[in-house]
C-alpha cells in the first residue's frame, strides 16, 4: 500500500512545479505589462518611467562597454573582501558564543542589539578610520555581514548533540581539534544559511557606500546615473545588480542544499 501510495503521488511533483512556474511567468508578465502601461499612459513623465524597450537598449548598452566590467570587479572585490573578513570573523565569535555559556550571557545581547541597526550610520567613522577608498566600503560590508553570521553560527552550536561533545572531550582534543573536527561539521547548515543571510547584507552595505562617496563601483554607476537623470540607465543598472543577487543567491542555496 505504501508502494501504490508513493508511486500514485509522484507525477504530481511535475505538475506542481509546472504550475508554480507559470504563477512565475505569469507574475513577471504582469508586472511588464503594467510598466509599459504606465509608461505608455502619461501619468508620469517618460523620463521617469522609459519603456522596456528603451530600458532595454540602455542594457545591452551597458553590457557592451568596459567600464561596467571595471566596476563589477570593482565591486566584487570589496563583496568579496568583506565576506571573508565578516564571514570569518562572524564564525569565530559564533563558535565561541555557542561554546561558551558565560560569553553569551556576557555579550550575545550587543549582537542582538546591534545586528538589527543600520550600519549605514557608522559609515563617517569608517571613512575616517579606512579613507575613501575600497578600504570604508570593505569595512562598512564587514560590518553589515558580521552579525547575521555571528547569531546564526551560534544558533547552530547550541544544536549539536551533547554527545558528539563529550567524545571529543573523552579523546582529550585540543581546542583546535573541537572546532575542525566536531563543530563545523555539525554547524555547517546553520553557518551556510548564515552566510547567505550575511551575503546579501555584505551587498547592500558596499553599494550603499559606493553610493555615497566613491568613484568606482556598481553603486557608483547607479547613483551617477540618477544624478544626470539618465533612467533608462538606472533602471538597467538596477535590474543588473538585482540579477546578479539572484544568481550569487541560488549558488549559496545550492550550496547548502548539497550540505544536508
Amino acid at each position: 500500500m505504501a508502494a501504490a501510495s508513493h508511486v500514485s503521488r509522484a507525477p504530481a511533483m511535475p505538475f506542481a512545479f509546472g504550475r508554480v512556474a507559470v504563477l512565475r511567468a505569469a507574475i513577471i508578465l504582469a508586472v511588464v505589462m503594467i510598466w509599459e502601461a504606465t509608461a505608455a499612459s502619461g501619468l508620469l513623465f517618460r523620463d521617469v518611467v522609459p519603456s522596456i524597450l528603451t530600458i532595454g537598449r540602455a542594457l545591452l548598452k551597458i553590457l557592451a562597454a568596459t567600464e561596467f566590467y571595471r566596476n563589477l570587479g570593482v565591486t566584487a572585490y570589496e563583496v568579496g573582501m568583506a565576506l571573508v573578513i565578516g564571514g570569518t570573523a562572524g564564525l569565530a565569535a559564533g563558535i565561541a558564543l555557542g561554546a561558551s555559556r558565560f560569553a553569551a550571557a556576557a555579550y550575545e545581547h550587543y549582537i542582538y542589539y546591534l545586528g538589527p541597526t543600520p550600519k549605514i550610520i557608522f559609515f563617517p567613522v569608517m571613512i575616517m578610520w579606512f579613507g575613501v577608498g575600497p578600504g570604508s566600503k570593505i569595512a562598512l560590508g564587514v560590518l553589515s555581514c558580521f552579525f547575521p553570521i555571528a547569531l546564526s553560527t551560534a544558533a547552530g552550536m547550541r544544536e549539536i548533540d551533547k554527545v558528539l561533545i563529550q567524545v571529543g572531550h573523552s579523546f582529550r582534543a585540543s581546542t583546535w581539534q573541537m572546532i575542525t573536527k566536531i563543530y563545523l561539521p555539525a554547524i555547517r547548515v546553520p553557518a551556510v544559511n548564515g552566510l547567505r543571510l550575511g551575503l546579501g547584507v555584505a551587498i547592500i552595505g558596499v553599494l550603499l557606500a559606493e553610493t555615497k562617496l566613491s568613484n568606482r563601483g556598481l553603486g557608483f554607476m547607479i547613483i551617477q546615473s540618477y544624478t544626470l537623470f539618465n533612467m533608462p540607465q538606472m533602471y538597467a543598472m538596477l535590474i543588473i545588480v538585482f540579477v546578479l543577487a539572484v544568481i550569487v543567491n541560488v549558488v549559496v542555496t545550492r550550496l547548502n542544499a548539497g550540505l544536508r
